[in-house]
């Protein structure tokens, strides 16, 4: 039975610094995560949105150091009880994701491993499962080597984590596990294979009959029905079919997708900024000299933003922008880099280079 509990201790360990590990590389991912989550059509805890950011580097830090003093045994009472919350929390939000539809990617191995939201929750099921096993046996969970040992393993843990999530957000992940990573292709990164499996989806009809609302499947065929009145449809995915790492990417200037052309240009710098009205001001001004720099040295520039003209145009004539503006999805853009503003350059689609706007003085032409 010791050996048992040792096997599912390790199990349970490295779940959980995996997890934490993988978002502690990219902590911007589970604020955005934590703002979807939050928000009006989900749990509606929107007055919790401003402290996504302080919920993100609790979580991280938490997974991370709860998954070490597991491992080398450091304090296993406090330790194992703690794990038990928390993955209840975690049992919850993944039911609630998977039985309501309401978030698809719960995030919970960040960019890493992507998880269907039901695949999400039975991977909770048994991990506290794993979990309960070990507060019954916690008696057999003892420090590795010594107690002082487990505890300097802890306090390092602490220290190191702490010191790479800020030191992530004030630069970029320093793991990018995204389709727009430097060296991938976002063209590639666009196809559907031949022969890919569709998507399935089920109806669901709803139907007046004799002046009560009833519902039907498709097969039922209830428009043939004498008399019946249309309510309402509603449909229903069986299976999401293949999805391309990329499927949401689009360049528009002035209404009109030029992707396409973009694409094929050899030095193209963007300056991303999913929302002008969050944009650091400071960067707002580095932006000036590094494009102006990039358009000397033969670089076609663009502000890729998902705010309106009017906002871009305010910034345009106040920091004398020298480019004009693509538009494409906010959460589009989050995924493309961390950062408000950015800067990301391609050759050809392939990105060559994601800088945060603190780095401008690291890019080279």
């Amino acid at each position: 039975m010791n050996i048992l509990t040792q096997i599912v201790r390790l199990l349970v360990s490295i779940t959980f610094i995996f997890s934490g590990f993988v978002k502690l590389v990219d902590p911007l991912g589970s604020v955005y995560k934590f703002e979807e989550y939050f928000g009006a059509d989900v749990l509606n805890l929107e007055f919790l949105t401003p402290y996504a950011l302080q919920f993100s580097i609790v979580l991280i830090i938490a997974e991370i150091m709860l998954g070490v003093k597991l491992l080398v045994g450091f304090k296993p009472k406090i330790t194992v009880w703690s794990l038990f919350i928390l993955t209840l929390i975690f049992l919850f939000l993944t039911w609630f994701s998977a039985y309501f539809d309401k978030v698809t990617d719960c995030g919970c191995f960040g960019d890493a491993i992507k998880l269907t939201p039901w695949e999400t929750f039975y991977k909770n099921i048994v991990l506290i499962a794993l979990v309960i096993y070990l507060i019954i046996r916690i008696y057999d969970i003892q420090p590795i080597f010594t107690k002082t040992f487990a505890k300097r393993i802890a306090i390092f843990s602490f220290i190191v984590s702490v010191f790479i999530t800020f030191y992530v957000l004030k630069h970029l992940p320093i793991i990018d596990f995204r389709p727009y990573a430097v060296g991938k292709s976002i063209p590639e990164g666009m196809i559907i294979p031949e022969n890919a499996q569709e998507p399935i989806f089920e109806d669901t009809w709803i139907y007046n009959v004799d002046g009560e609302d009833k519902v039907f499947t498709t097969e039922e065929k209830p428009w043939n029905i004498k008399g019946a009145t249309f309510v309402d449809r509603k449909t229903k995915t069986i299976e999401e079919g293949y999805v391309p790492p990329i499927h949401d990417f689009t360049m528009e200037r002035n209404g009109e997708d030029i992707t396409d052309d973009l694409m094929q240009k050899e030095r193209l710098m963007l300056i991303v900024a999913y929302n002008l009205q969050k944009s650091n001001d400071k960067g707002l001004v580095k932006i000036k000299e590094i494009s102006d720099k990039a358009l000397q040295n033969g670089y076609i520039v663009y502000f890729f933003s998902a705010s309106t003209e009017e906002d871009f145009l305010k910034i345009k004539n106040n920091y004398k922008y020298d480019f004009d503006l693509l538009f494409c999805d906010e959460t589009t853009l989050k995924t493309i880099i961390r950062a408000n503003p950015g800067i990301v350059t391609l050759n050809k689609g392939t990105i060559t280079g994601k800088w945060n706007w603190v780095d401008t003085g690291k890019i080279k032409f």
